[in-house]
This record gives structure tokens, sequence and C-alpha cells, in this order.
């Protein structure tokens, strides 16, 4: 199966690293796709090496021998966004698309599932308009979620935020992957 991994901005970025070796580990194709914020906790270069695929992280640079958000949103039979920021939330429910990874996940066909494994503090995951912009996603039927995780979060506090344990992730996934067959 082929998974794209969108990686946004997030302490929790170190983990999709993690989650493309165990992918790779069930037989999967991986290609990684990162915002620039993503960018700023690690290298694009750690994701091209665990995937052992490029890695898009522009809207503006490519080959341009084709259209790569297009091309990149052909590609997958899962999408997966891990972790998946308050920001990336909000730009999938109201259809904005400013950088490659948004513009991936709406040329994306109808048909390809999308996991959101979201991973924020808890202040803002009970916040109201994201939850409202998750209820937007989950309407479609198209969008999956794997709720974070009740723990100890990156600023220290505690309560849910945390992203999901990667055997959930995963087996969201794998599930995603064999409805669309």
């Amino acid at each position: 199966m082929n998974v794209l991994l969108g990686v946004t901005g997030g302490i929790a970025v170190y983990k999709s690293c993690e989650l493309v070796r165990r992918l790779r580990e069930r037989g999967h194709e991986v290609t990684v796709v990162m915002t620039e914020a993503a960018t700023r906790f690690v290298s694009p270069l750690t994701f091209a090496t665990l995937s052992g695929r490029p890695v898009g992280t522009s809207l503006w640079e490519g080959t341009h021998e084709s259209v790569d958000h297009i091309e990149l949103a052909r590609w997958p039979d899962v999408v997966l966004v891990a972790p998946a920021t308050a920001h990336s939330i909000a730009r999938f429910a109201h259809g904005m698309a400013d950088d490659l990874l948004s513009t991936v996940v709406l040329a994306t066909e109808r048909e390809v599932p999308i996991v959101l494994a979201p991973a924020m503090n808890t202040a803002m995951w009970d916040n109201p308009l994201v939850q409202r912009n998750l209820d937007l996603l989950t309407g479609t039927e198209r969008f999956t979620v794997v709720a974070p995780a009740d723990k100890t979060l990156a600023c220290g506090e505690t309560g849910v935020g945390g992203l999901a344990e990667e055997s959930a992730i995963l087996d969201a996934v794998a599930a995603a992957g064999s409805e669309r067959r």
C-alpha cells in the first residue's frame, strides 16, 4: 500500500520518524510531505533516509516536469497526517491550500481515505473551534481521526493532546487501506 505521510509542525514530529520505519516494516511504500514548520523540528533528510524516497517540502520547489502536488495526490492509497496540528486541521476543514501538504490533501481523489492523528496542547484540543473543524472533516466520511492520548505533554502539563500510540495509528492506516480495496 502507498502511504503519503503528511508531517506538520509540532513537537510530536519526532514520533513520525518511527511511524515511517514501522510502515515500511509492514511492507508499505511511504512518501513524506512536510510543512515548513515541521522542518524546524526534524530535517527532511531524516525522513528521506527512513522512507528511501524524496521528501516534499515546498509547493514552489520541485522538478516542475509535472505539477508536483497533483502527482503526489494521485500516488497514495491512504493519506496519514501525523502529527496533525490545530492549524493543519483548520486548513483542511476550510479548504485552504497554500502549501504543498494542504494542496495534496485537497487534490487527493475522493476515495482515498485520510487519517488524522492530532497532537497539541490540551487547551487547544479542547477548544470548540478545533472540535468544530474536526466535526467538519469527519462529517465527510473520508477523514478518520485517531484520538490523541491523555498523558504528560511536552509542555509539562498532563491531559488529552499527546500523539496517539503508534499501534493505534498504524491500525487506523491499515483499516483505512483495507476499506478502500
